[in-house]
C-alpha cells in the first residue's frame, strides 16, 4: 500500500527535504496560500490553516528559519569574531584555553537569553560563506588598529560591540574597556614588589589595544626610572619556540641592561621563556623572574610553574553577549560598559624566598 507507515500522504512522495510546493500540492492549495496559513499573514480561512498545519506536520515540513528571521528582521543569531585568530596558525592552540573560555561562555550566555552564537574567523575575506553576515549583532575581541571588520560592520549599519579598542579609532565604536594598560601595571606592579628592577616586556605583532597599552604602561615604569624600555615583539604563532629568541635578545646583548625579569603577554611565549633560561643555567625565579599576560595549560605545569594574570574571559563575554542582545533587539544600554578586573595568579616563578 502506497504511503503505508511513512508519514506521508499518498499523494506526496518524499524527495529529500520537504518543500512550501509540496505542502500546496498535498492541500491543493498555492504556495502562497501555505507561506500565509503559517506565517500567520493574509486571510486564510481557519479550515485551510489548519488543513495545512496538519499536512506539512505529516510530510516533516518545516519554514527556512532564515526566512522566517528575514520577514521578522532578527535570526535569533549573534557573531563572535576572535580577532587574534588572524595571527595565529590554528584556532586551537596547544595549552591556551583563553579562546575555548571566552567562546564557550559566550555560546552559553546567547542561549539563556534565547539567541544562538555563531563562531567567524573573519567576515571580511573573499569568499566567506553568506552565513557569517547573517547575525543579529557582533562581537568583535581585541580588533587592530583600523580594523576592516570594524569598517565593514559599520558600512553595513549591522550592530557590534568591540571587547577593547581599536587603536586608531578609540570611541569611535561602542566598546568594552578591558583596561590594557591597569592589567600591564598589575603584572609589572607586582614583579617590582618581588624585587625586579628591569622588567622586559615580550609583546605580540598585533597593533591592537592589548599590545599597545601594555607597551606604554611599560614605557612610563621605564621612564619614571631613568631606563630605556626594554620591550620585543614575538608572533603569537611562535609559542614555546620564541623562548629561545627572546631570551638570547635580551641576556646575551650590553650585561648592563639586562632585565632581571620578562614579561611576556602570551603564557607560551612566557613558557618558552622559563625552559630557555633553565637550559642555560639560569635560575628562575632566583636570578630571574617570568612572567604571563595571558595564562596557557603549560604555565601551571611547568617547573617551575608560571604566574600569570586571569583575565576572566568568562565574565567577559557574558557582558558583551548581554549588550549584543540589546543591540538586535534595538534596547537601551546599560552603561558603563566595564567587565572585571584582570588578578593575578601567583606561582613559583615569581616567588622568591
Amino acid at each position: 500500500m502506497p504511503g503505508a507507515g511513512t508519514g506521508y500522504p499518498d499523494r506526496v512522495k518524499p524527495s529529500g527535504r520537504p518543500t512550501i510546493k509540496d505542502v500546496a500540492k498535498a492541500a491543493g492549495v498555492s504556495p502562497t496560500t501555505v507561506s500565509h496559513a503559517l506565517n500567520g499573514k493574509g486571510v486564510v480561512r481557519r479550515e485551510t490553516v489548519q488543513n495545512i498545519e496538519r499536512i506539512a506536520a505529516e510530510i516533516g515540513y518545516r519554514p527556512s528559519a532564515i526566512a522566517r528571521g528575514l520577514q521578522n528582521s532578527r535570526l535569533g543569531l549573534l557573531a563572535l569574531v576572535i580577532r587574534p585568530f588572524h595571527s595565529l596558525d590554528t584556532f586551537l592552540p596547544e595549552g591556551v584555553d583563553y579562546f575555548l573560555r571566552i567562546a564557550g561562555s559566550a555560546s552559553l550566555t546567547a542561549m539563556e537569553h534565547g539567541y544562538s552564537m555563531m563562531l567567524v574567523d573573519d567576515p571580511t575575506r573573499p569568499g566567506v560563506p553568506l552565513s557569517a553576515l547573517a547575525a543579529d549583532a557582533y562581537i568583535v575581541t581585541e580588533p587592530f588598529e583600523d580594523d576592516p571588520v570594524l569598517t565593514m560592520l559599520t558600512e553595513q549599519r549591522i550592530p557590534f560591540v568591540t571587547v577593547g579598542a581599536d587603536p586608531a579609532r578609540r570611541g569611535e565604536f561602542l566598546e568594552i574597556d578591558e583596561g590594557a594598560e591597569q592589567q600591564a601595571s598589575l603584572m609589572i606592579s607586582h614583579l617590582a614588589e618581588v624585587g625586579a628592577r628591569r622588567i622586559a616586556l615580550v609583546t605580540g605583532t598585533d597593533r591592537n589595544d592589548w599590545n599597545l597599552g601594555s607597551i606604554r604602561t611599560l614605557e612610563a615604569w621605564a621612564a619614571e626610572r631613568g631606563q630605556e624600555p626594554l620591550v620585543f615583539a614575538m608572533p603569537e604563532a611562535e609559542g614555546e619556540h620564541a623562548g629561545e629568541t627572546i631570551v638570547s635578545h635580551f641576556l646575551d646583548g650590553d650585561p648592563g641592561n639586562r632585565p632581571d625579569a620578562i614579561f611576556c603577554l602570551t603564557g607560551r611565549h612566557a613558557a618558552g621563556v622559563t625552559a630557555a633560561a633553565i637550559r642555560r643555567g639560569i635560575r628562575v625565579p632566583e636570578d630571574l623572574l617570568v612572567a604571563g599576560g595571558s595564562g596557557a595549560m603549560q604555565n601551571r605545569t611547568s617547573s617551575p610553574t608560571v604566574t600569570t594574570l586571569d583575565l576572566h574571559p568568562e565574565e567577559t563575554a557574558r557582558r558583551a553577549v548581554e549588550i549584543a542582545v540589546r543591540l538586535a533587539e534595538g534596547r537601551d544600554l546599560e552603561l558603563p560598559l566595564t567587565v572585571p578586573s584582570a588578578t593575578l595568579d601567583i606561582r613559583e616563578s615569581t616567588t622568591r624566598s
